[in-house]
């Protein structure tokens, strides 16, 4: 289907296999006449010329196309100040697309007071002469969030045979990264709008909201190589809504059989949405809310918050979603007891003993004694020491006995792997060098890419209206 730049509809354009079957015999045989010159002719030869051929016809046939969509000529249209228009020449011009550059000639129209031209071909068909089109920039988009620019340009020049340089990649990504942007500080507008969240609710009044929702929020660095920047690394904060499902019998591997014999119910994440920025806390908490309300987290059933020790993330759940189920991932809490070992005990055998100990009391739900044997070791540890502190600090969300009664999931591995994803695969990646704001709009382009939702399609659709120069 295409999209018409003016009312956006979808108007399908499919060909019966009669009609395709037609053009192809005669391009068959064009084609063969080239082949019987040719020596050598193998079918990875005959694919690859087939490839370049069928290209230059693309482009041939969009340029003839173009022709055949011309309006009708007229003496004078309305111009967008309010004046007139008049016809005035027939120029060339051309644009790049996901076939190369086509070249085609419009009828140009001018003449008005606002000293202001146009020409209804382009007008009606969204093109922006010199640009890249919606289409070429979504895929480009699609290889830069993916991998580094200059791998990106080297990618895409093997797919589309197109030479574009590791900087139109970069415009390209940044630009869907910097919709995402736009399309969130409408949600922050909308979340902190009262009569807005009221006529929402009412709305919804009667809809089915997600039983059980699960939000989870970490963070990771990157490098930034600003010398406009005083900090070299930098925080992503990542978050994460989404649902979880039990795995079929089917589809369990051993990760999921191991956790069955530990009296784990073996569960996996769905639906998952993300989000990110470089922002401190204090500054992403407008975000947690607002893509929250996006999520519907206000008005679920039940909400639970997952995630590390950090204090900033139970801040935030505490100040927005107080009626929140908060559990502390079980293997954060689970690598402060191996740490206290190790630190503690010289003797291995002493080491595992009050690590299995402990390790079966937390499991249990029994953070009262965890906290006093941690207590106990405070004077010769200060790992102990620390490991109190925090034990005492999060002990309602480590009641991982009622957690596993409930079926939630207490583990965090949604929300680590989105920071893997985003930050580690493509912030951290080798030879990658970002200022600010060129991390935070990939990192943006990345997550919508990553979501479960049709984040990527809404903000290909904002990238049709306005093209980015190549």
């Amino acid at each position: 289907p295409i999209k018409t730049q003016k009312s956006n509809k979808e108007v399908p354009m499919e060909f019966t296999t009669q009609e395709l079957s037609a053009i192809a015999s005669t391009f068959a045989k064009t084609f063969e006449k080239k082949i019987e010159q040719k020596d050598d002719c193998d079918i990875s030869l005959l694919e690859h010329s087939l490839r370049e051929t069928l290209q230059k016809l693309a482009q041939e046939i969009m340029s003839e196309l173009l022709r055949l969509l011309e309006p009708e000529r007229r003496e004078k249209i309305p111009c967008d100040c309010g004046g007139e228009l008049g016809f005035e020449r027939r120029r060339g011009a051309k644009f790049k697309s996901s076939f190369g550059w086509v070249s085609y000639e419009r009828d140009c129209y001018g003449g008005c007071v606002c000293k202001k031209g146009k020409s209804p071909l382009d007008e009606n068909l969204g093109i922006i002469p010199g640009k890249i089109t919606p289409e070429l920039g979504r895929l480009l988009a699609l290889a830069g969030v993916e991998l580094p620019y200059g791998a990106s340009s080297k990618l895409v020049e093997e797919f589309l045979l197109l030479r574009l340089s590791e900087n139109s990649i970069r415009e390209e990504t940044q630009r869907f990264g910097q919709y995402q942007a736009e399309r969130e500080e409408h949600w922050r507008e909308q979340a902190a709008d009262e009569v807005y969240l009221q006529e929402r609710e009412h709305s919804l009044s009667g809809k089915a909201m997600p039983k059980r929702l699960y939000g989870s929020l970490d963070g990771a660095h990157t490098r930034i190589e600003d010398p406009k920047e005083e900090e070299k690394w930098r925080e992503v904060k990542v978050g994460c809504w989404y649902e979880v499902e039990a795995v079929p019998s089917s589809q369990r591997n051993a990760r999921h059989r191991k956790k069955e014999e530990i009296g784990r119910q073996a569960l996996r994440a769905k639906k998952q949405q993300y989000y990110c920025d470089i922002q401190k806390s204090d500054e992403f908490a407008s975000l947690f809310w607002a893509t929250g309300c996006q999520a519907r987290a206000d008005l679920a059933e039940e909400l639970v918050i997952l995630g590390d020790g950090a204090k900033w993330i139970w801040k935030l759940a505490e100040q927005f979603y107080p009626k929140a189920v908060q559990i502390v991932d079980w293997f954060h809490a689970e690598e402060r007891l191996e740490k206290v070992a190790t630190d503690a005990f010289r003797k291995g055998s002493e080491r595992g003993e009050w690590l299995e100990r402990n390790r079966t009391a937390l499991w249990e739900g029994d953070v009262d004694f965890v906290i006093q044997s941690c207590l106990s070791l405070s004077e010769r540890s200060q790992e102990a020491k620390d490991a109190q502190t925090y034990f005492d600090n999060n002990k309602k969300r480590m009641r991982y006995d009622l957690f596993r009664e409930q079926g939630y999931m207490i583990g965090s591995g949604t929300i680590e792997s989105a920071c893997k994803q985003i930050v580690a695969h493509r912030l951290r990646c080798s030879g990658a060098q970002w200022k600010v704001e060129g991390a935070r709009l990939t990192a943006k382009a990345r997550a919508a890419r990553l979501s479960h939702n049709s984040d990527w399609n809404a903000i290909a659709a904002m990238r049709a209206k306005l093209p980015l120069a190549t």
